[in-house]
């Protein structure tokens, strides 16, 4: 059957202002080992490459799979991330396309272009739904995906939410086109939002309601996933809880929550939904196999 691999984000494991305890990234690479991970993303946004590169005996030596998560303005940026690819052997590269096209045109030749040249390097790239990227709208990344039905999305909804404004409930418009989103989903981005924050504090009273529409929206997310997966598909979902300014602070400067620990929280949400869509997948081919026979 199809499986769930849940990957931690290297930056989220900085502990920016008072969220967790400071430690060597080989600490915190055994953290995410013992913690259950199945893999560390780098991310290139806020670690250069030579830096990333000193993590590369890191993955070996926990056996912890790779995500890329860069940031290419050009072609000639994507190419040295497409060779670290290979080096790393990671899974999967998430491009946070630094460019804004003027026509979806322009975006669907860069869109392919790209593609190509990962084709070319046997390199898995997605297209991270993101802010200041091609993918910074929801309804123009919505016509993009139907423009190039070959490219691959790596689904953060926090963005759309914060850039849209999107209050609930939510309006008829907007469940359309992030339903569209979900359907083409090919991994997600754990993070939870609200119309002016974007990354809130998931066991706080007031964010509850956030967190039941982002529990919705994963779950409708890997239904559509798991339903045209194939047998061997592993469906890659990272906890992305980033340090300040994403995370909260007090008057202090101080952070007001423990970004280590909710990580692992929501990576228990996410296996909990991931156990129960599978159960009930076998109990249906049961109840099935057992009205045939």
């Amino acid at each position: 059957m199809p499986r769930l691999d849940v990957y931690q984000s290297l930056w989220a494991m900085d502990p920016g202002h008072g969220s967790h305890d400071t430690g060597t990234t080989e600490e915190y690479f055994a953290m995410v080992k013992n913690a259950g991970y199945a893999g560390v993303a780098i991310n290139l946004g806020a670690a250069d490459r030579e830096t990333a590169y000193t993590t590369m005996p890191l993955f070996r030596q926990h056996e912890l799979g790779c995500v890329i998560n860069a940031f290419p303005a050009s072609m000639e940026d994507v190419l040295p991330v497409l060779e670290m690819a290979r080096e790393f052997n990671a899974v999967v590269v998430n491009i946070i396309a630094q460019v804004i096209p003027s026509s979806l045109e322009e975006a669907t030749l860069m869109v392919q272009d790209w593609m190509e040249e990962a084709e070319k390097e046997n390199v898995n790239i997605e297209f991270e739904t993101h802010r200041n990227s091609v993918t910074n709208d929801l309804g123009y990344t919505v016509k993009l995906l139907e423009a190039v039905p070959e490219m691959k999305l790596s689904v953060d909804l926090s963005h759309y939410v914060v850039d849209r404004e999107i209050s609930l409930p939510l309006r008829d418009e907007e469940s359309e086109l992030i339903d569209k989103i979900l359907r083409r989903a090919d991994a997600f981005q754990g993070r939870v939002s609200s119309a002016q924050q974007i990354q809130l504090q998931l066991e706080f009273p007031q964010h509850q309601q956030w967190v039941v529409q982002f529990l919705d929206w994963w779950e409708a997310g890997f239904r559509h996933w798991r339903k045209r997966a194939a047998a061997d598909d592993t469906l890659i979902f990272q906890t992305e809880l980033a340090p300040p300014e994403y995370a909260m602070t007090g008057p202090d400067g101080m952070e007001m929550s423990n970004r280590w620990e909710e990580s692992l929280v929501m990576k228990g949400w996410i296996e909990d939904l991931w156990n129960r869509l599978e159960k009930e997948e076998i109990d249906a081919t049961v109840t099935g196999d057992k009205t045939h026979s």
